[in-house]
């Protein structure tokens, strides 16, 4: 990625950062205004903790310890009384820290990991949608859990129109419960992927938005790529093509969250299939030491797959994905 965005960026997060600090001052100062008792008891804090520490230097050796005794009684005295009163204005010690974006970096951009300074995941999805997503999974404040809606798909049985002997209301309700396992079964290696197949218009880029907000909450990384750009920016990179971007595959291979749209439209040969198994394969073995998932959503169904991509590609979707077939009317233009 271009140096002088990541410059921008790490700007960005100082000024964020610098704002929430000012604000947090003033509310602090506002605060201890209003109630200047605490501002009172913090200096009494204070002058006893210097005290004591003169003290302590002075005092005889067998006397000590019922000084360290009598100044400690005094403190914790006053803190309790200034916790009854934080209590009563139903406040905790938290009430005067920044409010930071990423808790995890508290906006700074980086983070200790065994006492090495490393790029935090919020940074990392910065810079994933600066270079990949950009608008791709722009609507998920929209298309999230709660904007969705069962009522849009209908509660008929009917097997000959679906092919399926539950209706697409109790079919959607059952891959909805299979996404949120998903979601909160991420960190465990058993937990499968998701393999969304069907029509156009039945909910499974939603799906897909509605998975990759919670998952963003919860600090993980997430990768939008249709099928066609993805495997096309991948052959860029191998034949060293200008403006190939060099990090595609080690962000393929390493976001906590693939998310592959339109398997299927990409116009295949060998190569692009190698390539597709090797970011495929490489995720479900979890062979660069870290838990990955990949979402894939396709509108062809298990005969198209094994068709085109052969069994050893289809196997792996059998074997260590849940299929979740959509069915029913296009939603698009449903409005409840």
């Amino acid at each position: 990625m271009d140096s002088s965005a990541i410059k921008s960026f790490l700007t960005e997060y100082e000024n964020k950062r610098r704002l929430k600090i000012r604000i947090s001052e003033e509310k602090k100062a506002l605060f201890l205004r209003e109630h200047p008792e605490i501002e009172r008891i913090d200096d009494e804090i204070s002058k006893s903790t210097i005290e004591f520490s003169k003290a302590l230097i002075t005092a005889p050796e067998d006397k000590k310890e019922e000084l360290l005794n009598k100044i400690n009684l005094n403190i914790n005295e006053l803190k309790s009384k200034k916790d009854n009163i934080f209590k009563k204005l139903g406040i905790n010690s938290n009430f005067f820290e920044p409010e930071y974006d990423c808790k995890i970096c508290n906006d700074t951009g980086y983070v200790l990991n065994n006492n090495k300074s490393e790029m935090c995941s919020c940074l990392k999805q910065k810079i994933f949608n600066f270079e990949y997503n950009k608008s791709n999974i722009g609507n998920i404040e929209k298309e999230n859990f709660k904007t969705f809606s069962l009522n849009k798909y209908s509660d008929e049985v009917n097997e000959e129109k679906y092919h399926a002997d539950i209706s697409p209301r109790e079919n959607i309700e059952n891959i909805k419960n299979i996404c949120e396992n998903f979601i909160n079964n991420f960190d465990d290696p058993e937990e499968k992927n998701l393999l969304f197949t069907g029509k156009t218009g039945l909910g499974k880029t939603f799906l897909s938005n509605c998975i990759a907000y919670e998952l963003l909450k919860k600090g993980k990384t997430v990768l939008y790529q249709t099928a066609p750009v993805m495997l096309d920016s991948i052959i860029d990179f191998r034949f060293d093509k200008p403006n190939a971007n060099n990090s595609i595959l080690d962000s393929l291979l390493n976001v906590d969250l693939l998310i592959i749209d339109d398997l299927g439209t990409e116009t295949m040969n060998n190569m692009k299939f190698t390539e597709l198994f090797n970011i495929i394969n490489t995720r479900i073995l979890n062979q660069n030491n870290k838990i990955t998932k990949t979402i894939i959503s396709t509108n062809l169904n298990l005969n198209n797959i094994f068709s085109i991509y052969e069994e050893r590609l289809g196997s792996r979707f059998i074997g260590h994905y849940n299929i979740c077939r959509f069915f029913g009317d296009d939603i698009r233009f449903i409005r409840k």
